[in-house]
């Protein structure tokens, strides 16, 4: 059973979590054979003063277009 673990620093919709979990439940069922049934999907939201990056907070960040290193992501197939 794939188990997927989100931490997104600050906070994303309804709606983009929801396709952010029908996504990544597709790509396992095509990648890796899985059953959608099989998949599980974590969503954490950080708050931007509770998580930091090259040795400052993320809310002290000047305000700018979102990074990939913003956000960890970890696949750990089981």
């Amino acid at each position: 059973m794939p188990f997927v673990d989100i931490r997104l620093a600050g906070s994303a919709t309804r709606e983009q979590k929801a396709a952010l979990v029908a996504d990544i439940t597709q790509s396992l069922v095509e990648r890796l054979g899985k059953p959608a049934a099989a998949v599980q999907i974590n969503i954490t939201e950080l708050s931007t003063e509770n998580y930091g990056a090259g040795g400052q907070l993320i809310a002290d960040r000047a305000p700018a277009t979102p990074h990939r290193e913003d956000a960890n992501v970890a696949v750990t197939p089981q």
